[in-house]
């Protein structure tokens, strides 16, 4: 009894979704315990620390010439090394609270496709922020196991995770990915399509944050019951004065239509790319749509009207990923063979 006291006191194991726009960790006696962005602010004559996660996103665009706020994950991978290692570290803390020589097990989810290198760097950063064991799980596997599909069966079941960076395409068999098709264009990439098109159409400068939130808001993939308009205030690009626009659902949604046309097509790609007795079980099973991406409006009635599927969106998209990552931290036995490394 003292032993698994003193074992569960050095260190209790949790799951990680390690994303581009946001990290979530996940224990097994509390579920998910964290959800904050994935944003550093560091000042940098010092190399100090000044912020992690929503509070660092506060920073974004405010900040003076000595604070640096950075995004150290692009495309669903480690971009700045040494600020992951930072933030993981930070967030791990959060969560293990006064347990200074904890040294949980960790089991991470990763976009398919990621290469001997970066999956090295993702196992490193978790070492080095105090992690003893490291485990990878693919993100499309991961939101299979979080939304419940029978990934064990020989039979197809499609899933479409749309996060942060990247847009994962995969269709899931007997444990494994049968097929994927990966493009790194997702949530971001709307972001900064809506800032240029407002930059374009009306020469107004407006931050990521206040992009997203038009997203959030207004932004769909299909026309709408009724017609949408939001506020949007920023910066001149004439005179440099405040300024401010009104725009409309339509206007948005013909601002993101090249992203929304390049995750449509990988859907599409994969479909052509994958074996037609898979492709039978897909029809009869459909097509899961999870992360936070699947949230824009009509984005599941655009992905069924172009691959002829029905699309299930997950209750909970934006945890289905660090869900199924908890489920196969928790059973790693059952889920032995998901892992990647």
């Amino acid at each position: 009894m003292f032993f698994s006291k003193f074992f569960n006191f050095l260190g209790k194991d949790l799951a990680m979704d390690l994303g581009t726009a946001n990290t979530l960790l996940y224990t097994a006696t509390e579920g998910i315990v964290l959800n904050e962005p994935s944003v550093v602010a560091i000042d940098i004559r010092s190399g100090e620390l000044l912020a992690v996660g929503a509070e660092a996103k506060e920073y974004l665009g405010r900040t003076p010439d000595r604070i640096r706020t950075i995004r150290p994950m692009k495309d669903g991978v480690i971009a700045d090394f040494e600020v992951t290692r930072a933030m993981i570290a930070y967030f791990v803390r959060k969560v293990i609270k006064g347990m200074r020589f904890a040294k949980p097990k960790i089991v991470i989810c990763v976009p398919t496709g990621i290469t001997q290198v970066e999956k090295r760097a993702v196992i490193e950063s978790a070492q080095m922020a105090g992690a003893r064991e490291v485990k990878l799980v693919e993100e499309p596997m991961a939101a299979a196991i979080g939304a419940g599909l029978p990934i064990e069966k020989p039979t197809g079941n499609m899933v479409v995770d749309i996060g942060g960076g990247t847009t994962e395409v995969a269709v899931v068999s007997l444990s494994a990915i049968a097929y994927a098709e990966s493009v790194r264009v997702a949530g971001d990439e709307l972001n900064e399509t809506i800032q240029r098109f407002v930059q374009d159409e009306f020469q107004i400068l407006i931050g990521e944050n206040l992009a997203e939130e038009i997203k959030i808001t207004i932004g769909s993939a299909m026309p709408q019951p009724e017609t949408l308009s939001m506020e949007v205030a920023g910066k001149s690009l004439i005179d440099g004065t405040p300024a401010s626009v009104t725009i409309t659902d339509e206007q948005v949604r013909e601002a993101i239509r090249e992203p929304v046309n390049i995750i449509v097509g990988a859907v599409m790609k994969a479909l052509e790319k994958t074996p037609p007795e898979l492709v039978t079980d897909i029809s009869r099973n459909g097509l899961l749509l999870a992360g936070g991406g699947a949230l824009l409006k009509g984005l599941d009635a655009r992905i069924s009207q172009v691959s002829n599927l029905s699309v299930m969106l997950d209750d909970a998209p934006l945890t289905t990923v660090v869900r199924g990552t908890g489920r196969a931290m928790e059973d790693r036995l059952r889920y032995r063979d998901v892992f990647i490394n």
